[in-house]
């Protein structure tokens, strides 16, 4: 039996999501439709629930990613498609539709070369991300780190050093949704006004950011997955 989240708001349309980490179904549905309309959409949609849901189950197994045709690859909280390209010219990485991440790769390219081509696109795309959230939460916190940082790690989101003003920041949060990778910022910056994880943090995080809590149960879910995969 499959579980669906029914949300019925002011819209046109029916839009079914698989949302991860677990594969949990939700219909969007006009407020004018009835129950029995929404469940025949969904048992239309059976065998596309089921099979996204086996790309997540698969995906929480921390299978190694190869980097080929059709496998799942998330950006900023979603799962796209990834689609190989033969190309002639610079390796580069798109979105396409939504849907899709291609990647455009010399047809003789092995996974190593692959995967770089794509760590690399998170990477940038990681650093924009960080230049404009990391201005607007030190203005509202009132303090500054002097460097942002990117790099892989294995057991943790994020890091600080107090003495340098330095953050580390987890290559890792490319994948994960925008308020994910805001939670990491703030918390990281929050530690320049108090070092240790003790009441007085708590009490400024959640004056900075009241539902903190929420974001880093949602960030740590999968996190051994998301962190083994690199």
């Amino acid at each position: 039996m499959i579980e669906i989240e029914v949300v019925q708001k002011d819209i046109k349309n029916m839009h079914l999501r698989v949302l991860p980490p677990v594969g949990r179904v939700k219909i969007s549905a006009p407020y004018r439709m009835d129950i029995e309309t929404i469940r025949s959409f969904a048992l239309q949609k059976l065998s596309w629930i089921e099979k996204h849901q086996v790309k997540f189950l698969q995906q929480k197994k921390g299978k190694p990613q190869e980097y080929v045709n059709g496998e799942s690859h998330y950006f900023a909280g979603r799962s796209y498609q990834l689609r190989v390209v033969d190309y002639a010219g610079h390796p580069k990485v798109m979105i396409r539709d939504q849907k899709f991440i291609d990647l455009l790769v010399s047809r003789d390219s092995d996974r190593e070369k692959r995967k770089k081509v794509i760590n690399d696109w998170y990477r940038e795309q990681l650093r924009i991300k960080i230049l404009e959230l990391g201005k607007k939460w030190e203005k509202i916190i009132g303090v500054e780190a002097k460097e942002w940082r990117i790099k892989k790690m294995k057991t943790r989101w994020g890091s600080c050093s107090i003495k340098s003003r330095r953050i580390w920041l987890n290559l890792g949060l490319a994948k994960r949704p925008d308020h994910c990778l805001e939670y990491v910022i703030v918390h990281e910056l929050v530690h320049f006004l108090e070092p240790r994880h003790n009441s007085r943090f708590k009490a400024y995080m959640d004056h900075f950011m009241p539902q903190w809590s929420n974001y880093k149960k949602e960030l740590n879910q999968r996190t051994e997955s998301f962190l083994s995969s690199w």
